[in-house]
């Protein structure tokens, strides 16, 4: 134990090559969210009225946009019995009173902040038989009670209206875009991010076909998709100012020979399909998370890595090196887990007590979200004492 508590902290941290700012996290054992600063102190607490499900970002307000978890009470014959679906996306101020609530009961994984203070999110949708009949891969009569769910997405303005809907069944091949042959059949696609690019047009990420698309809004149609033996069970892709995507390749179940997991973060061109940047550990193996994870590129070139499964996050250069590194404290059992083994009748011990983070964002101190408001690690001295850099020495 004594071991685990010396990792829970920022063990690396360059000044002048990392890229100041505060660090959110939102772990998933807990209802708090919390800002931290360069050197491990909590600067802000948020306490949410649930944990995440699965995470939170900061809006130039300042505002926190987040998804809150629900618990399950009953099947429903038309919703998907093993996802991670919402409570509710909840806006709060600084000081956690609640301003906006949008209840979708099919919300699932993520969420996006439009520029036209929209909110994008990803939802489940059940997939009509005749297409389902159709769908390759997977673990044979894996389905839900018979049945395949997939993905759609949303546009929800502040009021509530939904403005524009897409739904991925309509738009994939189901005999060209294939369950990886290791998941299971109720789930087709698996939607785990969804990001406006600057056109107006949507990039998103599916995960158990190992997919990235790009869908033109006008139209619906996909203007872009890749990824199939290049990646797998990738998250998080998001579009850089130089028009290439970043994304979390997480690596479980590659198609490419490897017999090694590992993660790794690639950078590719959608115009050429190439990859142009990637980081992974040496060895490989040393970097690995098969699910949840995220990346986000940073001002300075840097590149922020969250390695959900691990709790841990850590940012490196374009040359691969490490310049800041920290690792979340907060282990708890996780609270869905028993709800998980309940339905998928397995045992999964790794979810009993955990410190996992869906993702991590980097907020630079001028950050217009900051102005005005007090980041003070004074104000958090209890929690300093039991987890900040002073804790550990």
């Amino acid at each position: 134990m004594r071991i685990l508590r010396e990792r829970c902290r920022v063990t690396v941290y360059e000044r002048g090559k990392a890229f100041e700012g505060y660090t959110l996290i939102d772990p998933f054992t807990s209802n708090d969210v919390w800002l931290i600063d360069m050197e491990g102190n909590y600067v802000h607490r948020w306490m949410m009225p649930a944990s995440p499900r699965n995470h939170g970002v900061i809006v130039p307000s300042g505002n926190l946009l987040y998804a809150m978890a629900q618990r399950r009470q009953e099947d429903s014959p038309d919703l998907p019995r093993q996802w991670g679906l919402s409570a509710g996306l909840l806006e709060v101020d600084w000081d956690g009173d609640l301003l906006w609530k949008y209840v979708d009961i099919r919300q699932h994984h993520s969420f996006f902040r439009m520029r036209n203070g929209n909110t994008l999110y990803c939802r489940a949708v059940r997939v009509p038989d005749e297409i389902a009949r159709r769908v390759k891969g997977g673990i044979p009569g894996s389905e839900d009670r018979g049945m395949i769910f997939a993905d759609g997405v949303s546009e929800v303005t502040p009021d509530g209206e939904v403005v524009w809907e897409w739904e991925a069944y309509e738009h994939l091949d189901p005999e060209v875009s294939e369950i990886c042959p290791l998941c299971p059949r109720d789930d087709w696609t698996h939607l785990n991010s969804c990001f406006e690019l600057p056109d107006g047009n949507i990039l998103l990420s599916f995960r158990n076909i190992s997919t990235v698309c790009i869908v033109d809004k006008s139209s619906g149609s996909i203007k872009w998709q890749w990824g199939p033996g290049e990646i797998a069970h990738q998250h998080d892709a998001t579009m850089l100012d130089n028009g290439n995507i970043l994304l979390y390749d997480n690596g479980g179940h590659r198609l490419n020979g490897s017999r090694m997991c590992y993660s790794r973060v690639v950078e590719v061109n959608p115009s050429t399909n190439k990859i142009e940047w990637e980081y992974k550990a040496n060895p490989p193996q040393s970097f690995y998370a098969g699910v949840i994870s995220g990346c986000q590129r940073l001002p300075n070139g840097n590149t922020l890595v969250c390695e959900g499964t691990k709790g841990r996050v850590f940012e490196v250069t374009m040359d691969g090196e490490m310049v800041w590194e920290y690792t979340s404290p907060f282990f708890a059992p996780h609270p869905i887990a028993a709800g998980i083994e309940y339905t998928m009748h397995v045992q999964v011990p790794q979810l009993r007590f955990t410190n996992m983070l869906f993702r991590a964002y980097r907020y630079q101190p001028d950050y217009p979200g900051f102005k005005g408001k007090e980041l003070d690690p004074g104000k958090l001295a209890w929690v300093n004492r039991l987890y900040g850099p002073e804790a550990f020495k």
